[in-house]
């Protein structure tokens, strides 16, 4: 069973930055889909980024340039760089790999 947590959410400033950490246990990690969505409250959830199976990475236009998603595949961990963060960036952020879901972390940006 595919068990995924996230970590490294909380409130920060316009402008600040924060790292968001996906740590996946039994799954064959480097092969499957991953990637990192949000939810604003009211809103429909909408993919952030994207490493597709063929190792490709996608951006959702809003964050090309600020935003970048990494993977260690040794340590089974996912990872979300999020730089010159602006308040729509505020929502809650899940971790997906292959079908399996975190429960969330949630990112607030405010002054």
């Amino acid at each position: 069973q595919v068990q995924v947590v996230e970590s490294g959410g909380g409130l920060v400033q316009p402008g600040g930055s924060l790292r968001l950490s996906c740590t996946v246990s039994g799954s064959i990690f480097s092969i499957l889909v991953k990637g990192w969505y949000r939810q604003a409250p009211g809103q429909q959830r909408e993919v952030v980024a994207v490493i597709g199976g063929d190792g490709i990475i996608k951006y959702v236009d809003s964050v090309k340039g600020r935003f970048t998603i990494t993977r260690d595949n040794a340590k089974n961990t996912l990872y979300l760089q999020m730089d010159s963060l602006i308040p729509e960036d505020t929502a809650d952020y899940y971790c997906r790999v292959g079908t399996a879901w975190g429960q969330g972390t949630q990112v607030t940006v405010s002054s």
